[in-house]
């Protein structure tokens, strides 16, 4: 399933260097880090709104617009989904507890 997320990534790495009037993230990338959070932000309150309405389908559709928005935040640090799922498996099988308090150190 990790593939498709590459794939994405993939996209989204192209898009730093397409023309902003002909492609939605080549917009957002070059507005910045701003409008990026911001739709960010905004995606967010929509996966709570979806979840608070009883989840299904639209919190599927709402957590798939978070990630995807996400991944261009990934992509406007030069960082990629592959990062991001490196470190879920870094975590994979640690307490949360232990994790979280690994970093407060």
């Amino acid at each position: 399933m990790s593939e498709i997320l590459s794939e994405i990534q993939n996209v989204l790495a192209q898009r730093k260097t397409a023309n902003p009037e002909e492609s939605y993230v080549a917009q957002l990338l070059h507005k910045g880090e701003d409008k990026i959070l911001k739709k960010v932000i905004e995606e967010a309150g929509e996966v709570l709104m979806a979840s608070k309405d009883g989840g299904g389908e639209h919190l599927i559709y709402e957590v798939a617009d978070l990630w995807f928005h996400a991944m261009i935040l990934l992509t406007h640090h030069g960082l990629r989904v592959e990062d991001v799922l490196q470190e879920l498996a870094r975590r994979q099988g640690l307490s949360g507890l232990v994790e979280k308090a690994s970093r407060a150190e």
